[in-house]
């Protein structure tokens, strides 16, 4: 399923907490690791040029030679075939270019948890290859820079969440490859959501509607899990989405968890989409989406 990877990095200490992940997952697929930094001149001074633009950008691309050479010693040392390169632009525009240009089948990248205002957005540039990539993308929380590298590997536990639309279909067809490949155990979750509608208060019987198209929806992954002989579980949650997605990976040990990023309204709201981005910023673990 992956034979070319793509990991973009702003060359911190903390962004190389993709890095162990990456190579875990080109080993497993005896995929190629290639490795990105963008200078970025998307908001560049008017009126710079020559000597002047090349003094103010050198710091930035001395330090983006040595974070891909870092990067692509580390893919070597694990025997993967490596590329590395330095551009200059939007990030974000540079990094899906990149990936076309390459035929790169999977993003690795690094997003912070935000706090304040913040708190609605992933960084604006894992946010935007996040919501417009063709590709799945693999989100790693970043650490501190003074945190030694987590643990990466094997993937033994994944959640699946779904909303029964294309795109969490999508998301489950990608996680189940994974989860052959560890021969993990499968876990997947739908979540009623009962605020948008006011249902706190609703009828037993649109409840209990709800709560049977998430049955339908999980059981549709589950045969698909049973199709690979994976080992799975199926739950039916009630709350906030985040917090019960969260929740479900925490109680089963998780590794990865694995959604869509363009989901539907069920009469239980949107369950992917901004739900995702939640999930992404909050979740201490990697997370696949697939678009």
């Amino acid at each position: 399923m992956f034979n070319t990877l793509l990991v973009p990095t702003d060359g911190s200490a903390g962004a190389e907490a993709t890095i162990g992940h990456a190579i875990e997952l080109a080993q497993t697929y005896g995929a190629a690791m290639h490795t990105l930094y963008v200078v970025d001149t998307g908001a560049e001074p008017t009126g710079i040029a020559g000597a002047d633009r090349e003094e103010l950008y050198a710091p930035s691309e001395r330090r983006g030679r040595e974070a891909t050479i870092r990067i692509t010693d580390r893919a070597e040392d694990a025997d993967l075939a490596a590329a590395r390169e330095v551009r200059e632009g939007s990030p974000h525009e540079e990094i899906l270019a990149y990936t076309d240009e390459h035929d790169a089948d999977l993003i690795v990248m690094g997003t912070h948890g935000r706090t304040g205002v913040d708190r609605a957005r992933l960084g604006s540039t894992t946010e935007r290859v996040l919501m417009l990539a063709d590709v799945p993308v693999l989100s790693v929380r970043l650490g501190d820079d003074r945190e030694t590298e987590p643990a990466t590997g094997p993937y033994e536990q994944v959640v699946i969440p779904t909303d029964g639309s294309g795109a969490a279909d999508r998301a489950a067809e990608t996680a189940l490859d994974i989860a052959e490949k560890y021969d993990a155990d499968v876990h997947v979750v739908y979540v009623v959501d009962p605020t948008p509608y006011d249902l706190e208060d609703a009828p037993r019987s649109i409840i209990g509607s709800l709560k049977e198209g998430g049955r339908k929806a999980t059981e549709t992954v589950a045969a698909m899990a049973r199709d690979r002989d994976l080992s799975v579980t199926t739950a039916v949650r009630r709350g906030k989405p985040a917090d019960e997605l969260l929740a479900s990976a925490s109680a089963v040990d998780a590794d990865l968890v694995a959604m869509g990023t363009r989901g539907r309204t069920v009469g239980t709201g949107r369950l992917l989409g901004s739900t995702t981005a939640r999930v992404v910023r909050r979740s201490p673990i990697p997370v696949l989406t697939v678009g």
